[in-house]
């Protein structure tokens, strides 16, 4: 496989400085690309090369820094 699109629903995002904590941490993590924080309707949508980086990974992330996924969406 190589890049893939991913969504995930958050628990919730209700701040701008939310959107910006998850961006740095996400922007960090290699396989990762167009992330966007979308903290109006609590969901990231991201480009994830699965031969880098997998959707658990990000999930143990988001976790970590306090916002559980709830639902993701995965295309090819």
């Amino acid at each position: 496989m190589a890049n893939i699109k991913v969504t995930m629903q958050l628990d919730d995002l209700s701040c701008p400085s939310c959107m910006i904590k998850i961006q740095k941490a996400l922007a960090g993590q290699s396989g990762l690309s167009d992330i966007k924080v979308l903290f109006n309707a609590s969901k990231i949508k991201l480009n994830l090369d699965d031969t880098l980086n997998d959707v658990d990974q990000i999930k143990i992330i988001l976790n970590h820094l306090g916002y559980p996924v709830h639902r993701v969406t995965v295309k090819e």
